[in-house]
């Protein structure tokens, strides 16, 4: 390999890891964290990040090195090839074994924090994805979901209220969608026939996309949403209005 373009081959992970220095500085990072447990899901990020970076930089660094130490034109003797060396072999497998199981008991706290430790109370609201939207289902006064009272809507303006924990059924009522919440750092996959659960605590107020991370046919990129987190009272007499609002027209409706 010619010594420019092994130059230009060294600029791949420089420019690659200079991306990433100054990517928080232009807001093109994560997105705001809201949830009380992202920064658990960030820190996991940033260790992995952190591992397989220095990973990255020395393997590129050896392999600039070697295409520019043996430059065929400057080493006009011929490849020598030997069998390779068996203490070097076991311990490259050792070493990345031992890091992918301290990554997997570290992230057990994640896992168990967003996935196992539901919260014990009655669900806040039933999410139900379809081609290509997200359907929301509320309780209604009697506070029991799939009664007369409930309060359905088509949208896709789902509120939630923060300070608090919330709990979410989510379903699919045809094919696999995904139920992605980028700023509380949860996505659930969501399988027809099945129920799934998703909980939060939501530590802020604001408008936040809702997308769904699975392609789930022609429209799925129309299929996104926005979340609304308001203070409990805020949420309360939205919730009333919305009922008071779908009363009023399904009396409408019936008397028509």
């Amino acid at each position: 390999m010619n010594r420019f373009w092994c130059i230009v081959f060294l600029l791949v992970p420089i420019m690659g890891v200079a991306t990433f220095a100054v990517a928080p500085y232009y807001n093109i990072w994560f997105p705001r964290d809201v949830s009380t447990h992202g920064i658990t899901i960030d820190n996991l990020f940033m260790f992995i990040l952190w591992i397989t970076g220095i990973v990255f930089i020395a393997t590129e660094w050896a392999l600039f090195q070697f295409t520019w130490k043996y430059n065929a034109a400057h080493n006009p003797e011929p490849a020598k090839f030997s069998h390779g060396e068996h203490t070097l072999e076991v311990v490259w497998t050792i070493v990345p074994a031992a890091i992918l199981l301290f990554i997997a008991i570290y992230q057990m706290d994640a896992f168990a924090a967003a996935k196992m430790r539901k919260p014990n109370m009655q669900p806040t609201a039933e999410i139900t994805g379809r081609q290509f939207n997200w359907d929301v289902r509320y309780p209604g006064p009697d506070k029991e979901l799939h009664t007369l009272d409930d309060i359905v809507r088509y949208d896709g303006n789902i509120h939630m209220p923060m300070g608090e924990d919330v709990l979410l059924v989510i379903k699919s009522q045809d094919v696999l969608h995904s139920f992605f919440l980028p700023n509380l750092r949860l996505k659930q996959d969501v399988i027809p026939g099945m129920e799934q659960a998703m909980w939060f605590h939501a530590k802020d107020t604001g408008r936040f996309d809702i997308v769904c991370a699975e392609l789930c046919g022609w429209g799925h990129y129309k299929m996104k949403a926005r979340l609304t987190l308001q203070t409990r009272a805020d949420f309360d007499q939205w919730l009333a209005e919305t009922y008071q609002a779908e009363q009023a027209m399904t009396t409408a409706k019936v008397g028509q």
